[in-house]
This record gives structure tokens, sequence and C-alpha cells, in this order.
């Protein structure tokens, strides 16, 4: 990464990826499977065909140029204010670190401050996924949304298991 003309640069890389994500109806509730594939698609196909995420780094990279973090970060927080839940993620190292020779067993990841009810950080680190939730206080019950996650990566994780060939494999 330190390299010049590195394929991934240092620093920090900012872009936005606003999706609406499906209802889970009753057909959605029984297969689970089809819901987690319906939210790929619309990710995949707005990754893919929108040139606004291009456009917005591209925005961002100008703005900390010409007005510096405060500007930049100031239009981030605009963006996310009209949002309900933001889902961030980091590159974590795929070798344990160690602090004070100390072994760093766990290394989790999100954002504070920000002006979301909900906020998920995950990142990969020593080759393991973490997922970090951050809740607004008095707003969301975090044992309860702590069991309905759970509830449902188990019915998603029968189901894909279920499944005879996964489109998530594509």
């Amino acid at each position: 990464m330190v390299k010049p003309n590195a394929e991934l640069p240092w620093g920090n890389r900012w872009a936005f990826l606003t999706i609406p994500l499906p209802k889970l109806r009753e057909a959605g509730a029984k297969n689970p499977h089809q819901f987690v594939v319906k939210a790929r698609q619309i990710i995949k196909r707005k990754r893919v065909s929108s040139f606004a995420v291009y456009l917005t780094a591209k925005y961002l990279q100008l703005v900390s140029k010409f007005r510096g973090a405060q500007g930049a970060s100031k239009y981030i927080h605009d963006t996310m204010m009209n949002t309900s839940m933001g889902i961030t993620n980091v590159m974590g190292p795929i070798e344990q670190m160690a602090l004070a020779s100390h072994p760093v067993k766990g290394l989790y990841f999100v954002v504070t401050g920000a002006p979301q009810s909900l906020m998920v950080g995950v990142i990969r680190y020593a080759r393991k996924l973490r997922v970090a939730l951050l809740v607004e206080k008095d707003f969301i019950d975090p044992r309860k949304l702590k069991s309905h996650i759970e509830h449902a990566f188990d019915l998603i994780f029968k189901a894909a298991c279920c499944s005879r060939t996964s489109p998530l494999a594509n």
C-alpha cells in the first residue's frame, strides 16, 4: 500500500451507496434465502451501474482539497442525516496484531457520533469477520435487536444449507 502506484493506495477513501432494503413480507419470512438474494441483487446492480458512487468519491476528494477535512466531514454528516442506518467496512490486518507484546484477540470498528439510529461496523481481522452494532440509546433495545439478528442469521443459514445451489457463490 505504501509503494508508489500501489493497487490499493494508503489513506481514507469515502463513497456512498444509498440503497432501499427489500421488504420482508410473508414470502421472505418463509424463504429468507430469497430475501438475501434479492438484497444482494439490489446492492450489486446499484454498485455496478451507479456512476453516483464514483462521482461522490471524486466530489469528496475535491471538497477535502479545497475546503479541508471540515468541509468534507460536513458534507458526509449532511448526507448521513438523510439516512436511518449506516453500514461501514474496514479492511483489517490479515495477521494478528500485538500491543506491548500482548496479542490482540479481537478488533472491532464502528463509526461513533453519526446521526443514524443504527450503525453497523464490519471488519475482517485475522481472517475472521467481526460485526459491531451501535444503537441509539433509549430508541432501540440492544438485547432485542441482538436476538432478532441471531434469529435472522439462523434462518438464513438453515435456508442456505438446504439450498442445492447458492446464487450467492457468483
